[in-house]
């Protein structure tokens, strides 16, 4: 019987691949990437579009056109495409990203024939009904109402706002204001110039059978109109990091959202600060946590995080902590930054986050459908084909030496940005 009292031997991970998609384009040029893998008869369809923020010319055109897609089309309403879709036991969401908009379908394989033609048809006709525009309208601006009661929300949408300011498609905040202003030829507008087949790109996973490449040629390679929108300049003003304390009485708790303007997946360093970003805050192991929650009792939750966008991006450390120990939470915070740039980690610590690390890349190769969304990443973001390898190279070489110059180049107090709300 095996020594129920000792933990089982930390091993190495094996060796990591990522399975490379099947490439090839409709008649009108949308390029498809097919993984075909897996046991279950089911397929992922993942219609994605370059229309998020950075092409609209009306604040929040993006997200409402992403949203209301699906509400109706030429043919059907709202009702009737959910009727069918829930027919088929199907799922169709229209999720929406600073970057891109997608339409994802999940669908049983024997029912891909009947569902690609509604998918298609929203695609390539939506109506944009007037009353389903102000259905939205009046949820996001209550939904705002919700939110902007709540400290972490307050203190995260102002960080982002300090960090890339107002004027910047990363930086803006939705105001009640911005929903008012919606009308449907806004809509129309952002629909005709963004979701295009020069602009699209489709994502195909699961257990994929051999007649799914001529009904996606059928349905999505003929009639859809051409052209690339144009991406507009971004404002080149950087606003200087302060910090900013934000009254929200009636709270017990104060949200802390510090953080600082870095970079996307495409530069040198990204992979470096991902694992001095995990060592930091980035997982439940972390110096923070264990600091912070663990020895000082501070918080229940604190992290730290690199949002990487197609464009841009950027580092921020996020907690709530009692109302009386806000100072002390700041003061251990830019210890534990101190500590990085000062001193080098241990050989223990560097194996934890390298397994740590590993394992979660591990569980990112399961299955068809998570192979997919990392495939989708680096395609929609136009990294290398090498970047995931190199990743994983990066984990498992990287030297404390490394990690110390890079929390010396980015985790520096005088540039960060503090917004405290409570």
């Amino acid at each position: 019987m095996p020594d129920r009292t000792q933990p089982p031997p930390i091993k190495t991970i094996f060796p990591l691949q990522l399975p490379q998609p099947v490439h090839y384009r409709l008649d009108n040029g949308i390029p498809v990437y097919e993984i075909s893998m897996g046991t279950q008869e089911v397929t992922k369809i993942e219609i994605v579009f370059r229309a998020g923020r950075p092409y609209e010319r009306q604040r929040l055109a993006a997200r409402a056109t992403a949203s209301l897609i699906k509400e109706g089309s030429r043919n059907m309403d709202s009702a009737t495409i959910a009727e069918k879709i829930d027919f088929y036991g199907a799922t169709l969401s229209t999720p929406f990203s600073l970057d891109t908009s997608r339409v994802i379908l999940y669908t049983l394989n024997r029912y891909i024939a009947d569902l690609l033609p509604v998918v298609a048809e929203l695609v390539q006709a939506p109506a944009f009904p007037e009353h389903e525009l102000a259905t939205f309208i009046k949820n996001s601006k209550q939904r705002l109402q919700v939110d902007l009661a709540k400290n972490d929300v307050v203190a995260y949408r102002e960080v982002t706002g300090r960090i890339f300011g107002e004027d910047h498609p990363y930086g803006y905040n939705s105001l009640p204001a911005d929903y008012d202003a919606l009308q449907q030829s806004h809509l129309i507008e952002h629909y005709s110039r963004t979701y295009t087949a020069d602009n699209c790109t489709i994502f195909v996973s699961g257990r994929v059978e051999p007649g799914t490449q001529p009904l996606l040629n059928r349905y999505f390679g003929q009639g859809m109109a051409s052209g690339l929108p144009q991406l507009p300049p971004f404002p080149d003003h950087v606003p200087l990091p302060q910090k900013e304390r934000i009254p929200h009485p009636d709270n017990v708790q104060t949200a802390i959202r510090m953080g600082c303007r870095l970079f996307n997946r495409k530069h040198a360093d990204f992979a470096g600060c991902y694992v001095l970003n995990t060592i930091l805050g980035g997982y439940f192991g972390s110096r923070l946590m264990a600091n912070i929650r663990e020895e000082k009792g501070y918080t229940y939750n604190i992290f730290s995080t690199l949002d990487a966008m197609h464009h841009d991006g950027y580092f921020y450390i996020g907690t709530e902590v009692g109302n009386t120990f806000v100072e002390k939470t700041m003061t251990e915070i830019y210890r534990e930054m101190r500590i990085l740039q000062e001193k080098l980690v241990t050989t223990e610590e560097m194996e934890m986050v390298r397994n740590y690390l590993l394992g979660n890349l591990l569980t990112m190769l399961d299955g068809p459908f998570n192979v997919m969304d990392v495939t989708r990443s680096i395609i929609m973001e136009e990294l290398p084909e090498q970047t995931f390898p190199n990743l994983i190279n990066t984990i498992r070489t990287i030297t404390p030496e490394t990690i110390r110059e890079l929390a010396k180049r980015y985790l520096n107090p005088e540039n960060m940005w503090e917004i405290i709300v409570g």
